[in-house]
């Protein structure tokens, strides 16, 4: 079955999250898998189970408690977003396989700029020398995947500093224009879905 990929462009957070949730309730076994790529305007966004403390000084930023896994995390222009919508009962795979097949496809986008990345066990997400390039936060129900992958690419990363980056005291971030060069957003976008969808289909 293909994956079908949605480029949005720029939307604000809440109805994109809203299609999520309507899009997963609402498929079945016939629905075709969907990746959704596109960019936030700067907000922040506190997982489930995320401690409000972690968000130190949003200022003038919003604040939005979102359904997905982990705490809290920016998001903002010049950051790729990618939702993946997947029937992992078909693909008969687990929470964390999905997790590591997302960390695998940001790491290999990395090394097509010679940028040596990983991933960690005890904290999702993909790393560049202890600094995080890439959050992950999911939700999955009825056997079905929403929410996704944040990779910083070329962004404003100071509002990280008003948060603790996924609960992480101290965590830095960095991006992939401090680490390569970048002369063109929409082809490290291609890209970074040629990536996924070798992980997933």
């Amino acid at each position: 079955m293909p994956l079908i990929v949605r480029e949005l462009g720029v939307q604000d957070y809440h109805p994109v999250w809203q299609d999520m949730q309507r899009f997963t309730d609402q498929r079945n076994e016939a629905t075709a898998d969907e990746c959704w790529l596109l960019q936030h305007p700067p907000v922040f966004t506190l997982g489930k189970n995320g401690k409000p403390e972690h968000i130190r000084d949003p200022g003038s930023i919003p604040v939005i408690q979102s359904d997905r896994g982990g705490q809290v995390t920016y998001h903002g222009p010049g950051q790729i977003i990618v939702y993946t919508l997947l029937d992992l009962k078909r693909m008969n795979i687990g929470v964390r396989e999905l997790v590591t097949r997302i960390e695998n496809g940001v790491i290999g986008l990395l090394q097509d700029y010679a940028v040596d990345a990983g991933a960690r066990k005890d904290a999702p997400g993909v790393y560049v020398d202890g600094r995080k390039i890439a959050a992950l936060g999911l939700r999955v129900r009825k056997g079905c995947s929403f929410h996704g992958l944040a990779l910083n690419v070329d962004m404003d990363l100071t509002p990280f500093s008003r948060i603790n980056p996924c609960g992480y005291q101290g965590l830095e971030v960095t991006q992939l224009a401090e680490l390569a060069d970048i002369k063109d957003f929409g082809a490290v976008e291609q890209q970074l879905l040629s990536h996924l969808k070798r992980q997933f289909l």
